[in-house]
């Protein structure tokens, strides 16, 4: 039986949710570097990153933060990450005023080129009428998305090549965070 896979997103439903804001830092303030930790690669930082809130509430243990939607989890996940895929994931403590548990920033390290166009329910690529040249031939939108499992190798948790906003994560890796309890993580089938 194939390997199943499944992205990780925000669950925006949880009630009384903290909302987070962009990463900063010494290296990581202004609006071109919040991008980095979301292309599916290792990042340097030059010192502790804080991510300020947007507005205080309940911790989550997994949370799309600022306009980058950078990961951010608690404990118990970077344990999981750390346990069953540590070649996969980067994890960068940050500090979150108020919090009494520890956190960090998740970097997926692996990008990879497995979108199966064919079996998702539609795929639109920028083209030269769209005005961005720098964006002809790429992913514009994908819906329903699916991963082909025979182009994903051995990654237990990675980014699409040209459209990286979804994380994906294997099986195993689904069923052990949801074994911990993931609160604010939610999963769909890939």
């Amino acid at each position: 039986m194939a390997q199943r896979f499944f992205s990780l997103t925000e669950d925006v439903y949880v009630p009384g949710r903290w909302y987070l804001r962009d990463p900063v830092g010494e290296d990581a303030s202004g609006s071109r570097s919040i991008w980095r930790f979301t292309q599916g690669q290792r990042v340097e930082v030059g010192g502790r990153l804080t991510v300020p809130f947007r507005r205080p509430g309940r911790e989550l243990d997994f949370t799309a933060a600022g306009a980058a939607s950078t990961p951010v989890v608690s404990a118990r996940v970077a344990t999981v990450l750390e346990r069953l895929a540590p070649d996969d994931a980067q994890l960068l403590p940050v500090d979150i005023e108020g919090t009494s548990e520890p956190f960090f920033l998740l970097v997926v390290t692996k990008l990879l080129d497995c979108i199966d166009d064919k079996a998702c329910r539609a795929v639109e690529r920028w083209l030269p009428e769209d005005g961005r040249p720098d964006k002809v031939g790429e992913y514009r939108a994908v819906y329903g998305l699916r991963v082909d499992p025979e182009r994903v190798r051995d990654a237990r948790i990675f980014r699409l090549r040209g459209w990286t906003l979804p994380i994906v994560v294997d099986e195993e890796i689904k069923s052990a965070l949801e074994r911990v309890g993931i609160v604010g993580g939610r999963f769909d089938a890939v």
